[in-house]
């Protein structure tokens, strides 16, 4: 797997996808919306690969579309575009496995978009979010952002394109966690090493019922959850994961005493 807009690094359990154009502050060009929709299909089929990170660094997360590519676009060649933006975020977006964004900057239009499909966000103190589309005649993406800070506020984030900190990120619920700029990457590491412990299929069931409770009303959300249940318990994986539970709060119990 060679990439040349991303470096692709695996650890045990997870690995981290990282953006690589510095120069061009990680801007998503046409080869890296290809190479993140190739990256995330192949780690898909590596059982050993339970979490994914994704980051861009320290300085800059990613300042979106790449600007350059988008003013030479003809009309002709717009459909394909977006088609391939399209494309990648959905894949992330309806990942089977957890993906976590490493935010330790600026994070601007698509980089924006980026982090809304993903479903957890490490932020670093000095990340900064923002979505300045409207300036420049194009519309932000909406629906992911609504689903994480609700409907109100998606909207005064894509109408008004001010720029928000980490700690108003964390307030409004668009970030999950903020820390240094030291320890934004150990702490999405240390997520990441968390889940990859968790049960995949049981995992692959609660992204669905996240994804589709909230259009649901209460009665019917509640009959999801209780069938999804039922279905998981009724698995034998269910029962390894219960006795592994077991096995390690006896070991705990032991050593405390």
């Amino acid at each position: 797997m060679n990439y040349k807009t991303i470096i692709l690094e695996q650890k045990s359990g997870y690995a981290i996808v990282k953006f690589n154009r510095p120069g061009e502050m990680n801007a998503i060009s046409k080869d890296m919306r290809g190479e993140l929709y190739d990256v995330f299909s192949d780690l898909e089929n590596i059982p050993e690969v339970k979490a994914v990170i994704i980051t861009g660094g320290g300085y800059v997360f990613s300042t979106g579309m790449d600007i350059k590519e988008m003013v030479a676009l003809s009309n002709a060649d717009v459909d394909e575009y977006f088609t391939s933006m399209t494309r990648y975020l959905k894949k992330i977006y309806s990942y089977k496995k957890p993906v976590i964004a490493a935010v330790g900057g600026f994070a601007i239009g698509g980089g924006f978009n980026l982090v809304s499909v993903c479903d957890l966000v490490v932020a670093s103190e000095s990340a900064i979010f923002c979505h300045p589309e409207l300036k420049i005649g194009i519309n932000p993406l909406f629906y992911p952002l609504s689903r994480l800070v609700g409907y109100a506020k998606a909207k005064e984030i894509v109408m008004l394109g001010e720029p928000i900190g980490a700690n108003e990120a964390l307030k409004i619920g668009l970030v999950n966690k903020v820390v240094s700029p030291e320890r934004f990457m150990e702490q999405a590491e240390n997520m990441a090493a968390i889940l990859v412990k968790q049960s995949p299929t049981a995992f692959e069931e609660l992204k669905k019922i996240c994804e589709l409770a909230p259009r649901l009303d209460h009665a019917a959300a509640l009959d999801l959850e209780f069938t999804m249940s039922a279905k998981l318990f009724a698995r034998d994986e269910r029962k390894y994961y219960m006795n592994e539970f077991f096995f390690l709060e006896k070991l705990r119990k032991k050593k405390q005493k």
